[in-house]
């Protein structure tokens, strides 16, 4: 066993990470590597054996992240019903007469399929494939209409039932319930934001998003008000059994979550788009999610094991305390941290990591645990869309047909305006910090 003082610990165990996530190694293999070679070289073989296994099997054996994989059993299987295709042809007649109104149409129906779908890939592909190309040929401004799907499909990482908050919850000791109804305004706030933004740069520069022909959306009245309604119906009942089962108590979000997947397989089945294909698709997809997922979750919680063993917590703590500021200054710093790592590093992977880290530090500081949480939250939202580790623009470029000549450099010129939008979200809750708290206070239990 090798001799090491914390301070030199902290540094070979986060620069070993650095530098095999940019080596390209996946994320989990990095984590539990590093954290077993430098245990076996602090403690011994015996010990980090032990401690590996046991926060490995605690982990895997957490009833809260069972709700995981049934989240996203229905955001998958959601994705497939194609439940989106109605509402954005509803709203398309409601909004494409207005400058920049399609792309609008867009945030509204990641905001709405937010709160359905909950898994990133789903959301941002859904919108990729419906809402991009009626954009694009109707001369929209590519930058503008590729960050507008970028922006509405992430949506669905903060807006419950989201993946990130039901992993959130069991690494910082906090309801996932709570933090499903503390993520709800400021998701709204974020689309509000969006939508003003398009809208004024609209305003502004008319060639970007010109309005639909009118003969496009000749639709009367009557009838277009049934086809937003009859497509609302969908949605929002899937969304009244998951998060008003939660918000009034009936069901925790483990259970909620298997009435969700059942509520999505119904809809599938009533849009007329369930199949033995569609289903064992779902099945395929949500296994290997999952296990991405849960894989990089025990790992990680093992790295973090020996992390704190070494004495490596006390350095971070002590580190962020020393900042200069006070608690405001340590909160600036943890939010960098967290910002920086989002640019490098899958957020599963910093949830994991971090919130042990940094979570007895929140006690010290003073701060509501709730309202810091959900802080960092938005904070990672921002993740999917700088480079060079963005989920949305990959998917968006994956996705987005090749006739549309849609580039990287093009999404990521349209991404930009909506990060500095999330930092204005941020400030916002930073000075109404109700905006978070509001609703979590009403729940019946």
């Amino acid at each position: 066993m090798i001799e090491m003082s914390p301070e030199v610990v902290t540094i070979l165990m986060f620069a070993g990470v650095f530098i095999g996530v940019l080596l390209g190694y996946p994320l989990a293999i990095v984590v539990g590597a590093v954290g077993l070679i430098v245990g076996i070289l602090l403690f011994g073989g015996a010990i980090v054996t032990e401690l590996y296994y046991g926060r490995i099997f605690k982990q895997l054996t957490n009833y809260v992240l069972l709700a995981v994989p049934l989240f996203i059993f229905m955001g998958t299987m959601l994705e497939r019903s194609r439940v989106a295709d109605a509402l954005y042809d509803a709203l398309y007649l409601w909004f494409g007469g207005f400058r920049g109104g399609l792309a609008v149409t867009t945030i509204l129906i990641g905001t709405v399929m937010a709160a359905c779908v909950g898994v990133i890939a789903a959301s941002t592909t859904m919108l990729a494939l419906i809402a991009l190309p009626s954009m694009v040929k109707r001369g929209y401004n590519k930058a503008l209409a590729s960050g507008s799907v970028c922006a509405g499909g992430t949506l669905g990482i903060l807006i419950p039932p989201s993946i990130m908050l039901v992993v959130y919850g069991p690494m910082s000791g906090l309801s996932v319930g709570k933090l499903f109804f503390a993520a709800f305004m400021p998701g709204f706030v974020l689309s509000g934001l969006y939508c003003g933004y398009v809208i004024v740069a609209c305003l502004l520069r008319p060639q970007m998003g010109p309005p639909v022909p009118v003969e496009e959306r000749r639709v009367p009245f009557l009838q277009k008000t049934r086809m937003l309604l009859v497509s609302l119906v969908p949605p929002l009942a899937l969304i009244l059994a998951v998060l008003g089962s939660i918000f009034l108590g009936i069901a925790a979000p483990t259970e909620a979550s298997a009435v969700g997947a059942f509520a999505a397989t119904i809809l599938a089945i009533a849009y007329r788009r369930f199949s033995f294909r569609i289903l064992k698709e779902t099945a395929f997809d949500t296994a290997r999610l999952s296990a991405m997922v849960l894989l990089i979750a025990s790992l990680s919680f093992a790295f973090v094991g020996v992390f704190i063993r070494a004495g490596c917590g006390e350095v971070v703590a002590n580190a962020i305390l020393s900042a200069p500021g006070g608690r405001w200054g340590a909160f600036v710093v943890i939010m960098f941290i967290c910002f920086i790592l989002g640019m490098f590093i899958d957020w599963i992977g910093i949830v994991f990591i971090m919130v042990p880290i940094i979570t007895p530090i929140v006690a010290v500081l003073g701060f509501d645990p709730l309202w810091f949480g959900m802080m960092i939250c938005i904070n990672l939202q921002m993740s999917f869309l700088t480079p060079p580790f963005a989920y949305a623009i990959f998917f968006v470029k994956g996705t987005a047909p090749p006739e549309l000549g849609i580039t990287t450099a093009d999404i990521i010129r349209g991404v930009i305006p909506f990060v500095i939008l999330i930092m204005v979200g941020i400030a916002l809750c930073i000075f109404f910090p109700d905006i978070i708290l509001w609703l979590p206070g009403k729940m019946l239990a």
